[in-house]
């Protein structure tokens, strides 16, 4: 069956649609993404403005079209942190509801780990052994440990690149004060889940999935894109922690020029980065694989566990 999956995260509203079936990996067979950054769109009271709503709309109607046209049989619509945290989640989400018949289902920041476990678990298999993984979105990091499909513990931070951003590093380039202010936040938060980690032991497998893990290995020397989903792409500490001062020195459009650096996530970087480089060092990280699979297809291959 061809599938759809409509992700409405921090970042991006993205429809990937997919050839699946149970049993079988799932093949892409159309992307179509839109840039909202719904994080960035909140008012002072943390609401998505009416503006926001209607672009999201709009964006939503797009993105059903687009599935529409490419023969889904399926769509299976999600929203993560930006909605999820939203103080008018629910007028919303009844918005979308009336305007589009799309009913967005809001992950819990756990679901969201747990989904993008089962997707890196499964692109890896069981030869991974335990799994550590780490994913930086928009609007929060998740963090998820295991030996099964199911991780023995997951959890999701506030520490989102486009959240950060917007809300402690107002310069281009970013003043040095609130980055240092920013990373002391940032491992703050990250150390109160270590000893949730620790308990299990040690992994026998760190990966890392989303954008920022990619960006930040590709700037560090990992092939590109056009190399194909199947070469290895690794990212160590140590190189993080070399491209973390010069970043942070940059503006948006230096960063921009950078390999693998879209404009669009230039600005992201940074605080992406200082989350990476935090979230290495306190949970004693030397080196990570990049996964290519995470949220969307973790939400692909639940639909297709559940299918008779």
């Amino acid at each position: 069956m061809r599938l759809g999956v409509l992700d409405v995260g921090s970042n991006t509203v993205h429809l990937l649609v997919v050839d699946a079936h149970p049993g079988a990996r799932p093949l892409p067979a159309h992307s179509h993404k839109a840039e909202l950054r719904l994080a960035e769109l909140l008012d002072e009271r943390g609401a998505i403005a009416d503006a926001g709503v209607e672009r999201l709309i709009a964006t939503v109607q797009d993105a059903l079209t687009a599935a529409e046209d490419k023969g889904c049989e399926e769509v299976l619509p999600f929203a993560t942190s930006a909605v999820r945290e939203a103080s008018n989640a629910d007028s919303v989400l009844s918005r979308v509801y009336a305007e589009t018949g799309i009913a967005l289902q809001v992950l819990s920041g756990e679901e969201e780990a747990r989904l993008t476990f089962l997707a890196a678990r499964r692109w890896f298999g069981w030869s991974a052994g335990k799994l550590f993984l780490l994913d930086i979105g928009g609007g929060s990091l998740e963090v998820g440990f295991g030996i099964d499909e199911e991780p023995d513990a997951a959890v999701s931070l506030p520490l989102g690149a486009g959240r950060l951003t917007a809300g402690w590093l107002r310069g281009d380039p970013a003043d040095p004060g609130e980055v240092k202010v920013l990373r002391r936040h940032v491992r703050a938060q990250i150390a109160r889940t270590v000893g949730e980690f620790s308990r299990f032991g040690s992994p026998d497998h760190v990966v890392a999935t989303s954008k920022t893990f990619k960006q930040l290995a590709r700037i560090a020397g990992a092939p590109g894109s056009g190399f194909g989903l199947y070469v290895q792409r690794s990212l160590t500490r140590a190189s993080l922690a070399e491209w973390v001062p010069r970043l942070a020195t940059m503006t948006s459009s230096e960063r921009s020029t950078l390999p693998g650096v879209s404009a669009g996530r230039a600005a992201q970087l940074l605080a992406g980065a200082l989350v990476a480089e935090g979230a290495m060092d306190l949970f004693g990280v030397e080196a990570l694989e990049i996964c290519p699979w995470a949220l969307r297809e973790g939400v692909i291959l639940r639909r297709l566990d559940h299918l008779p």
